[in-house]
C-alpha cells in the first residue's frame, strides 16, 4: 500500500485545434492534451507518446501524481480522460487535472489480492465482486492500491469493504457492505451435491413404499388361505 511517487513530465504548447493539427502530432510521436482544473482556462498541450506511455505504466496506473511542465513552470496534475485509438491502442487524447497538495480529490484505487485462500485450495473458487475502491484523499496520500489478503479465507467466507485495511489519510466513499469477494463452492460441485441430494431422498421414498406395501400383500395372501380352507 506504499504511496506513489510522483512523476516528471515535459509538455509542449499546443498551437491550433482540430482533426488536422491532431492528426499531424500523431504522426509526429506526439499525444494532444489539455491541462485544465483551479478555475484556469483550459490550456492545450502536447506530449511525448513514449514518455506517456512510461508514465501511465508505474504501479499507480491512471492515478499517477504528474509534475507536468508547461512553458517552464511545474504544474501538479493527474491525468483524467485517457483516449486510445480502439484498433490500435495507441493514446489519442489525455486531460490534465491540475490539483493542489492540500486539497483532497477523488480517485478509484484498484483492489490487489495476495495470497492464496485454504478454501480455494480444498477446491473452493474466489469470486471477486469488486475491483476498485471509490476514495477520498490529498493527493500525495493515493494508494497504488488496496492490498486484501486472502490467506486465512475458507470456503463460505467473504470480505466486505469494511473488512478492509486502509491506509491513514484515505477515505472510503464506496459502501461499506459492499462484497469484495468470496470464495464459494464450484458450480459443478454444487450440482453433483443436489443431483446427490435427489437421488438419495428418491430412493428412501421408493424405499419406503415398498416397506407400505408388503402388508397388504400379506394380508392378500392370508385372505386367500382362508377361502381355500371353506372350500375343502
Amino acid at each position: 500500500m506504499a504511496k506513489q511517487k510522483e512523476q516528471k513530465l515535459q509538455t509542449e504548447l499546443r498551437e491550433g485545434t482540430g482533426k488536422g493539427v491532431a492528426r499531424k502530432l500523431r504522426q509526429s510521436g506526439r499525444v494532444p492534451a489539455v491541462l485544465y482544473g483551479h478555475g484556469q482556462d483550459a490550456v492545450a498541450l502536447s506530449v511525448d507518446s513514449r514518455d506517456l506511455y512510461h508514465l501511465l505504466h508505474t504501479g499507480a496506473g491512471s492515478n499517477v501524481l504528474v509534475d507536468l511542465v508547461v512553458d517552464g513552470a511545474d504544474h501538479l496534475a493527474m491525468p483524467r480522460e485517457i483516449q486510445r485509438d480502439a484498433i490500435r491502442g495507441s493514446f489519442w487524447h489525455v486531460d490534465f487535472l491540475e490539483v493542489s497538495r492540500d486539497e483532497t480529490i477523488t480517485v478509484d484505487v484498484p483492489i490487489h489480492v495476495v495470497g492464496e485462500s485454504v478454501g480455494v485450495k480444498q477446491g473452493g473458487v474466489l469470486e471477486h465482486h469488486l475491483w476498485d475502491l471509490h476514495v477520498e484523499c490529498l493527493p500525495g496520500d493515493v494508494p497504488e492500491a488496496i492490498e486484501v489478503d486472502i490467506t486465512a479465507l475458507e470456503v463460505g467466507d467473504s470480505l466486505k469493504v469494511m473488512d478492509l485495511t486502509i491506509p491513514s489519510g484515505v477515505t472510503v466513499l464506496t459502501g461499506e457492505d459492499e462484497s469484495v469477494l468470496a470464495v464459494v463452492v464450484p458450480q459443478a460441485r454444487e450440482v453433483e451435491e443436489a443431483e446427490a441430494e435427489a437421488a438419495a431422498e428418491a430412493a428412501e421414498g421408493a424405499e419406503g413404499e415398498g416397506e407400505g406395501g408388503e402388508p397388504g400383500a400379506e394380508g392378500a395372501a392370508g385372505e386367500g388361505s382362508s377361502e381355500e380352507g371353506g372350500e375343502s
